[in-house]
């Protein structure tokens, strides 16, 4: 039996979690987040010479490549002008942002309005992606980064920035990657999903002014989702359709399907959509199902909708940010049904993940392990991973965990 209310599918008789376990977790992420993770970035990220932030650290925090990538300086802005902004007004927390947003906007900026993939200490490029999400990191960092300040220009610097990165985001041709004539055309799921955080950020989730791309982000995104083989596909043609005579095309991404459903459920939650927020749900559910391995635990990287072994060589390996996204989502949904059944896949995903991923010694969390689950690379932060998706998840979690202890048990949870 079930009811709508609030633009979620709820269980009537859904299960309920004591108010001391729920309690109990909240605590358990908080002291994983001030007491482990954000502390390790505040200790050995903060470049205070050039400003902004170091990116290569190894486990014990010493920097290793002193090359700096751009989406991820966008990526640890945005993170600690949301701590300022949202958890506690701490001097080193707006400080911390504010040199990387400084350094973002008057070092790394270029004069076409491009932000290096990779560039040297100082901000001087070494290289230019022709993709956009170095850019959009630039205008979550800018967003945020202005709310937390005050300063307004910040938020002008994101707004303006949205126009062009709205412009190019379909056609990267508008940033310089080629197109040639025997060029499977693919759309990327990345971009429709990525589109629709943004504009979460960049709106503090009010979608105004932007509310007709949102819906085409939306509609974009929906094209990946195959309910009838309850999959998301990374890439289809740009009418939807399937191309799985190559490898993109059959390419699933457990992970990151899971990461655009949460999207998605944020979006449905605000506009009162219970159809929307029930395929968001289900999209969670499909992916854990699909990506989970029942072997060894954890999420596979990358699967091959055919059954074909997947051409990435990495692919059953278990990566840090999936599993932070499948906390926090199988978090949400259970917060939307009320379902045993989403509790239990969060609670599988929480014991996987705090039993591999934290470091106990050196603080933070390692992001590469073998199938078995055995650390792969020590590293804390490389070109790909850095000060966001663990503490994001946690943030998250602790948050949503607080709102559920607060509720009567007789409340839907929507």
């Amino acid at each position: 039996m079930t009811q709508h209310t609030g633009g979620a599918r709820i269980t009537a008789d859904r299960f309920s979690v004591s108010t001391e376990t729920l309690r109990g977790l909240r605590s358990e992420f908080e002291n994983e987040l001030f007491g482990s993770v954000i502390p390790f970035w505040e200790r050995h990220s903060w470049d205070r010479e050039h400003g902004g932030f170091w990116n290569c650290l190894d486990r014990t925090g010493t920097v290793f490549d002193v090359t700096k990538y751009g989406w991820l300086q966008g990526r640890e802005t945005w993170l600690f002008s949301k701590l300022y902004r949202t958890v506690e007004q701490k001097p080193e927390w707006l400080a911390m942002a504010s040199s990387g947003a400084e350094f973002l906007r008057f070092k790394a900026l270029t004069p076409d309005d491009r932000i290096p993939f990779r560039m040297t200490a100082d901000g001087t490029p070494i290289y230019v992606q022709r993709k956009i999400f170095s850019e959009c990191f630039y205008i979550m960092a800018m967003a945020e980064y202005g709310r937390a300040s005050g300063d307004e220009s910040y938020l002008e610097e994101a707004r303006r920035m949205f126009v062009l990165v709205w412009e190019w985001a379909f056609d990267w041709k508008k940033v310089g990657r080629p197109s040639y004539a025997g060029e499977t055309p693919l759309q990327s799921l990345a971009v429709p999903m990525i589109l629709m955080n943004l504009i979460e950020e960049l709106t503090d989730g009010k979608a105004a002014p932007y509310e007709r791309e949102l819906e085409e982000c939306q509609q974009a995104f929906l094209r990946h989702v195959k309910p009838e083989e309850k999959r998301v596909y990374e890439f289809v043609r740009p009418d939807g359709s399937l191309c799985t005579d190559v490898p993109e095309g059959r390419q699933l991404n457990p992970g990151h399907a899971i990461e655009a459903g949460w999207f998605l459920q944020h979006w449905a939650q605000r506009q009162d959509n219970p159809a929307l927020s029930e395929l968001a749900v289900n999209i969670v559910r499909w992916s854990h199902a699909e990506g989970w391995d029942k072997e060894h635990g954890g999420l596979f990287y990358f699967l091959d909708a055919l059954g074909h072994s997947p051409v990435q060589l990495e692919w059953n390996m278990k990566l840090w940010w999936p599993h932070c996204e499948a906390l926090y989502a199988h978090l949400l949904n259970y917060s939307v049904t009320g379902s045993e059944a989403d509790w239990s896949l969060f609670e599988a995903t929480r014991n996987y993940t705090f039993a591999h991923f934290p470091d106990r010694t050196y603080g933070e969390w390692y992001g590469y392990l073998d199938r078995e689950g055995r650390v792969s690379q020590s590293f804390k932060g490389g070109a790909y991973k850095c000060a966001f998706h663990v503490p994001r998840a946690l943030l998250l979690c602790r948050n949503l965990l607080e709102t559920l202890e607060q509720r009567p048990s007789s409340e839907p949870r929507s």
